[in-house]
């Protein structure tokens, strides 16, 4: 596996952590592609903190195909599936475009709530 990408923000209060996880090479990741997450995450109104490893070894439904996972959490943003399904829509219509990847090789994650730094994360 190989980090392609890293962007910390300068405060940890109030801000999205997102984690994107890819079985794509590294060299098949576009250059700046944290760039332009971090700017469609915009969405959440919050500084982003942002990780992506590529190259990993991943199966789904029984298949090595290329897919993705994003991981997306908040703090006091994500509070509704209603407000989930609006942001994984933003999330998904940019990772099938910039990763060429199908609608059925994207997966989003919402953990449960979670504390950090003395906040709750969504």
């Amino acid at each position: 596996p190989q980090t392609f990408l890293l962007f910390l923000s300068p405060s940890l209060h109030e801000c999205s952590n997102l984690t994107l996880d890819t079985n794509l090479p590294a060299n098949q990741v576009p250059a700046g592609l944290e760039k332009w997450l971090c700017a469609t995450a915009s969405i959440l109104g919050q500084h982003v903190n942002m990780m992506g490893v590529a190259g990993l070894t991943m199966v789904l439904s029984r298949s090595t195909e290329p897919w993705a996972q994003l991981f997306i959490s908040s703090t006091s943003v994500m509070d509704t599936t209603k407000e989930n399904r609006s942001h994984s829509t933003h999330f998904f219509e940019f990772l099938t475009e910039e990763l060429a990847l199908g609608q059925d090789q994207i997966i989003f994650h919402f953990p449960p709530k979670i504390g950090q730094v003395k906040t709750t994360v969504n």
